[in-house]
């Protein structure tokens, strides 16, 4: 194409784009404008309404985000017709709803992400915008259907979106989806759907592109229950939060799996060995038999004194009444209340025969009877026999439980569990311990002894219901006629307040974090090599459908308690209904630094096959050797140069070094500039800390920098030695 051509051709596809914005502004003028009016309207469903208001706001942003890069693309079929491919759907509504843009997620779009000249899907030809806000800059054209096959050359949209600078968190990559990342996002699969890659290969953003495409084809289920977004850290979670609001999608949680607790905060970590422990299926029977040990059975009689008799809980009546309990298969706390019945029930009889003894007898039940219910209602208004209760079968919290086992070395050799467990009274949680507490939340479920703190809310909204119920009675006088209200009109105030509490306002996402109970339509696990077989148990919890989306690499496991296989982790929740997808290609990572990071993935999992870089920089990795105390001024010299640059830099060492962040708070993470400080100590922490090493070393997009005290690792060998004039170059 000349460059004449060309320049009408950019024109040409500029008008169309910018007929697009048009129609877009329109679009969210409408949308807005309902919104207002859905703001203002008063009415006789305030639910309703603020469903609507809802709904609206949701759309509103949808198309805000949209406005980003709203037109990427062009397809033109081998029978003529053009399709425009783009975020978000627009039709033309003065022609019979004509196609103007079609979402990328839309089933006609497949061909733009996975079509080849020797594939060509029926398309002629493929053309990729570039666009600066809503200017298309330039394009680029890829013929399909060659006769003889061959590809039509790089993807330059690919390469422009991984060279360029990194910024403060992922972006989307709706315009460069590959092809085979486009077959893992539009899986259809109901199950677990396994992403496996090594560094750079785009399983996390793949992992929330699939979301949007779930939200996109099963927008009525997923909208209502909303997804779950698991990371390994908060950084990493500020890193990925703005990919899926820029697709649109809002209804998403993210969270650590420290942070699936409500109200709970954990960030300390176990030892190895304590993390071990807590993160296997083993720990299961050290808490069952924690709990069992807090129940007892009395020495002696516990004696209860009544008004006409007194009786005593011996040790056989203890015994039976909890094997009652134990067999209803009712959580601990639960069952309390069949332990409570099968003791009053032989009370009240001892009771019974004592006090009625030459007056009574069983066949006057209406007398026995009565005897019996005034004998209840004393137990249960006693303080002895609630006393007794709390010895035999005490009401247990899960902190109290953990904590009580942890302190004492008694109870964990009474419960099995290992010796290394053992910690002061009064300790932080860790993170291996929420899937714990989760747990016997589970095993000791509520007490339903007491009104819990949900129903005394609801008592308390019914009592000021009643109130307002009763003010607007007491004022009808004062009413004009239109706005007189009726008694009668207003139910009761038990009705009343079940209004008040159906209008919560918050946004899903924000209802689901404060909800242990809640059911997800789905779940994201990124970096889930780590996670071990008792989080596992957490989050298959929090998705009763079993419908996740798996994201790891076991190459690059770092925790004592993660997975070894996916089908050891996978296999005891859904049994033949999980898939596994790998990505091979990396995008992140150059491959003059992906050869280095190979030789280290060589040394300690030979197994694994280094993902194949899709570029190179030019920009050779190299080391250099610090005398003592030259390491800040080091770390110095690399922050002043990397401030001057477009772009992010990080510098990671071994844990507790000043200026430097460990390798496991960089998981996931990406930036163009990276000096990594004495790789050596990273890796004498065992196999943990060769997983961190590569970790470490696959960070950089652009330049790798490292700085040593103690001799390089043999695997590090190949970087290029250099004088301390040497600063990262680019």
């Amino acid at each position: 194409m000349s460059a004449q051509g060309y320049e009408e051709e950019r024109r040409s596809e500029q008008r169309y784009v910018a007929g697009l914005y048009s129609r877009l502004d329109a679009e969210r003028a409408r949308v807005k404008g309902r919104y207002s009016a859905a703001l203002r309207a008063e009415g006789d469903s305030p639910m309703e309404r603020d469903n609507e208001v809802r709904a609206l706001g949701k759309e509103v942003q949808r198309l805000d985000v949209a406005d980003n890069g709203l037109c990427f693309g062009r397809l033109d079929a081998e029978s003529g017709e053009r399709s425009y491919i783009g975020r978000i759907g627009l039709f033309d509504e003065s022609n019979d709803l004509r196609q103007l843009l079609l979402d990328w997620r839309a089933p006609a779009a497949r061909a733009f992400y996975v079509a080849t000249a020797a594939n060509p899907e029926g398309m002629r030809r493929r053309r990729q915008f570039q666009t600066r806000g809503r200017r298309v800059v330039d394009f680029t054209d890829e013929v399909l259907g060659r006769p003889d096959g061959s590809e039509s050359g790089t993807d330059a949209a690919l390469l422009a979106a991984v060279d360029a600078p990194r910024g403060d968190g992922m972006g989307d990559i709706v315009a460069t989806i590959q092809a085979e990342q486009d077959e893992i996002i539009r899986l259809e699969h109901p199950g677990v759907t396994v992403i496996e890659g090594g560094p750079g290969t785009g399983k996390t953003v793949v992992a929330l592109h699939r979301v949007a495409y779930l939200l996109y084809t099963q927008r009525r289920r997923m909208e209502r229950q909303g997804v779950l977004v698991v990371g390994p850290n908060p950084a990493f979670l500020n890193h990925i939060a703005h990919v899926l609001p820029s697709l649109g999608e809002t209804n998403v949680v993210f969270a650590t799996t420290a942070d699936l607790m409500p109200g709970l905060r954990a960030r300390a970590q176990d030892c190895p060995q304590a993390t071990r422990h807590k993160g296997s299926l083993r720990i299961l029977d050290v808490l069952a038999a924690a709990i069992a040990d807090r129940r007892r059975l009395p020495e002696a009689p516990l004696t209860i004194t009544l008004t006409d008799v007194t009786v005593r809980i011996d040790a056989a009546t203890a015994e039976w009444a909890g094997q009652e309990a134990r067999d209803s298969g009712r959580p601990h706390n639960a069952a309390r209340a069949v332990f409570a019945e099968i003791v009053t029930y032989v009370l009240t009889e001892r009771a019974i025969a004592r006090i009625g003894e030459g007056w009574l007898t069983r066949e006057d039940t209406e007398a026995w009877e009565q005897l019996r219910a005034d004998l209840v209602r004393e137990l249960a208004d006693s303080a002895e026999f609630t006393a007794a209760l709390d010895y035999c079968w005490p009401i247990l919290e899960p902190e109290t439980v953990l904590s009580q086992l942890y302190s004492s070395h008694d109870r964990l050799r009474a419960a099995g569990a290992d010796p290394s467990l053992w910690r002061a009274a009064g300790s932080a949680w860790t993170v291996s311990d929420v899937p714990l507490l989760d747990e016997l939340v589970e095993l000791l479920g509520r007490d339903n002894t007491v009104d819990d703190s949900a129903e005394r809310a609801r008592k308390a909204e019914t009592e000021y219901a009643a109130g307002v119920l009763d003010t607007l009675i007491s004022r009808e006088d004062l009413m004009d006629d239109e706005d007189h209200l009726l008694a009668q009109d207003m139910l009761y105030g038990e009705d009343l307040a079940q209004r008040f509490l159906e209008r919560d306002t918050r946004e899903l996402a924000e209802r689901a974090a404060a909800d242990r109970e809640w059911a997800y339509g789905h779940v994201v696990v990124d970096e889930a090599q780590e996670l071990s077989e008792m989080d596992w148990r957490v989050l298959m919890r929090r998705c009763p459908s079993r419908s996740f989306t798996i994201v790891g690499d076991l190459a690059q496991r770092r925790s004592a308690a993660g997975a070894s296989s996916w089908a050891t982790m996978l296999e005891p929740y859904v049994p033949g209904r999980w898939i596994y997808r790998s990505l091979t290609v990396n995008y992140r990572t150059p491959a003059e630094i992906m050869a280095v990071a190979a030789d280290v993935l060589a040394e300690f999992a030979p197994e694994v096959r280094p993902p194949d870089s899709v570029r190179s920089c030019g920009l050779a990795p190299w080391s250099r050797r610090l005398a003592a105390g030259e390491l800040p001024s080091a770390i110095e010299e690399f922050v002043r140069d990397e401030a001057g640059r477009e772009g992010t830099s990080i510098v990671i060492g071994p844990p507790g070094v000043p200026g430097t962040v460990p390798a496991s708070e960089t998981k996931g993470l990406e930036f163009d500039a990276v000096l990594l400080v004495d790789p050596q100590r990273i890796l004498a922490d065992g196999p943990r800390g060769a997983a961190d090493l590569y970790v470490a070393l696959t960070r950089a997009t652009q330049r790798l920098g490292v700085v040593h005290q103690s001799p390089l690792p043999d695997a590090l060998r190949g970087l290029t030695e250099v004088g301390p004039a040497r600063q990262l170059q680019g």
